[in-house]
């Protein structure tokens, strides 16, 4: 029988730093919640506004797989394996820190914000070779798109993780089913973006997410034009 966790969105952690501004869906930072730790490989889902002209300085990672999926705006990345971009809205970027990697991510632009999702899922292979990559991407009405799967493929990128990310954008009073691609391993996180939405008969508004595990399809009805970012993760760690 499918188990189900809402997360609201009016329930995450929130940090205001200013020139930053980020909602917390799980903890992270100076946010703690005992119950909103991970779910199964996926660990951070921060929202985050950075002001024009702002953002983080060099750092380092190790062993993490780090997604970036700007909202608004313009992001830009530099990074010690010599990988440098800047990304925005219907692209997407990807960092394997592995043995480890200093890299910065900074607003592309000096006069507007850019607001962001950065995603952290552990991967299945410590110690890597790091490695980075981008790609832009296309959404059409009524359509789940898939951005990120554990195999190379033509039009996607690859984590080091049994791990899919889809985007979906659809018409209000659509109806869809989400198939899960490994239901014997997996769970899946969906992040409503814009819109209000019911999974399974739970309903969802923005920035509302849920997390579905011990099934192999779910269920989805819009309400409202609505986007939304469906993420899958094996929920063992083991």
């Amino acid at each position: 029988m499918a188990q189900y966790i809402i997360d609201l969105g009016t329930s995450r952690g929130y940090a205001d730093h200013g020139w930053l501004k980020s909602y917390h869906t799980f903890s992270f930072a100076g946010y703690f919640n005992p119950e909103r730790v991970n779910f199964g490989a996926l660990r951070v889902l921060n929202d985050d506004y950075v002001a024009a002209g702002r953002g983080f300085g060099a750092h380092p990672h190790e062993n993490m797989e780090i997604v970036s999926i700007p909202l608004e705006g313009k992001l830009a990345h530099k990074d010690s394996t010599g990988s440098e971009g800047v990304i925005q809205k219907s692209e997407i970027q990807f960092m394997s820190a592995g043995t480890g990697v200093t890299h910065s991510e900074m607003n592309g632009s000096v006069t507007e914000a850019v607001k962001f999702l950065q995603i952290w899922i552990i991967p299945n292979k410590m110690n890597i070779t790091p490695r980075y990559g981008q790609m832009e991407y296309a959404v059409n009405d009524n359509e789940i798109k898939t951005l990120i799967q554990p195999t190379t493929a033509e039009g996607t990128l690859r984590l080091q993780q049994n791990a899919w990310f889809k985007m979906a954008k659809f018409d209000s009073d659509k109806e869809t089913t989400i198939t899960v691609e490994d239901p014997k391993n997996n769970g899946i996180y969906i992040f409503l973006l814009n819109g209000s939405i019911e999974v399974d008969g739970n309903s969802l508004q923005t920035r509302d997410a849920i997390g579905i595990w011990d099934t192999d399809k779910v269920s989805i009805k819009t309400n409202d034009k609505s986007e939304f970012l469906i993420i899958e993760v094996p929920m063992n760690l083991n």
